[in-house]
């Protein structure tokens, strides 16, 4: 029978091993932590926002804009996470998510649907036989604010209730006043307790201050094993910027370069226009290139954004636009 290793251990062999590759030669060392994060640099933050308002001004083609919102669709977590949540409610965002258009089998199901652990059977049972799969929202969500060990149990509770990705948020608190082994770590046992679910891992950028942070938790968290890093709860202002999301892409591009493994990306919260969905889509091709252009690597967090994209797709259809109330309100 093999021991279980302790987190502490677990987080420091993770990190040494992304020294290693970061060096490309052999050595551990006493504070790896420290010495992954000494090698994030800062951000240029004029070059940032000049970057991004001039990918903003790109203009596209009638038949590649039909494209970009087909995969916007396809690249969706459709979530409800709200108190009033029911089963009814739970189980109509899934038949929403599996046909967007009744009617209409050109249209997409979307990637996800985003719950509350509770919430999690229901949307597995609805979701029965498609190919739309369920994240829960987990650890505390949207604080983060609560003991380690209840955010490790419901994180294999979401699991072992069916979620095929769970959606984490860090410890902001301990990340600000630099105690950033405490999140490391955490991340670490939830990754663990995951087993072979996916984890996104939420930064709650809206929280951290400066894209310098925003750098820096995304390098921790990726290191740490996130499959995705997400900007946002949805329940903070600001939530997810085009700003970040470049930031967050830079460091998902600068990571994959120095160990070879690709990550994911999840900017959610107040995207709310297919406009904004094509320009986001802009951004991630630039940065990271056709690879990313995938539903298995990139995702748009969206209880509202939906809709608006149906709308334009029948606008480049017809060059008419539908009636809003033809539209469920999510």
């Amino acid at each position: 029978m093999t021991a279980t290793k302790r987190p502490d251990t677990l987080a420091r062999e993770r990190a040494n091993e992304l020294i290693r590759a970061w060096d490309g030669r052999s050595r551990s060392i006493g504070d790896p932590l420290g010495s992954l994060l000494g090698r994030v640099s800062t951000v240029d933050q004029v070059g940032v926002e000049a970057r991004v308002d001039a990918l903003k001004r790109r203009s596209i083609k009638k038949a590649s804009k039909l494209w970009a919102l087909d995969l916007a669709i396809r690249m969706m977590d459709l979530t409800t996470l709200e108190g009033k949540d029911t089963p009814g409610k739970v189980r109509a965002l899934c038949v929403k998510g599996m046909h967007p258009m009744p009617g209409d089998p050109t249209i997409p199901s979307v990637a996800a649907i985003c719950v509350y652990p509770a919430m999690v059977a229901e949307a597995k049972d609805a979701l029965k036989g498609s190919d739309v799969k369920v994240a829960s929202v987990a650890t505390g969500f949207p604080s983060g604010q609560t003991f380690r060990d209840i955010k490790i149990a419901e994180t294999r509770a979401a699991v072992e209730a069916g979620a095929d990705e769970v959606d984490m948020v860090i410890d902001r608190g301990a990340f600000l006043s630099g105690d950033y082994a405490a999140v490391f770590e955490e991340i670490v046992e939830v990754k663990e307790a995951c087993g072979d679910t996916h984890l996104k891992v939420i930064l709650e950028t809206g929280e951290l201050e400066t894209y310098d942070n925003v750098r820096r938790a995304s390098i921790l968290a990726m290191a740490a094993g996130a499959d995705f890093i997400k900007t946002s709860t949805g329940k903070v202002t600001p939530a997810a910027t085009m700003p970040v999301t470049l930031v967050m892409l830079e460091a998902i591009r600068d990571f994959e370069r120095a160990t070879g493994r690709q990550v994911g990306m999840k900017p959610a919260g107040g995207i709310r226009t297919a406009k904004e969905a094509i320009q986001y889509l802009v951004i991630l091709y630039e940065t990271l290139g056709p690879r990313w252009m995938s539903p298995d690597w990139f995702r748009f967090g969206a209880s509202s954004l939906l809709n608006d994209v149906l709308m334009q797709i029948e606008f480049q259809r017809t060059g008419r636009y539908q009636d809003p109330d033809a539209f469920t309100i999510d």
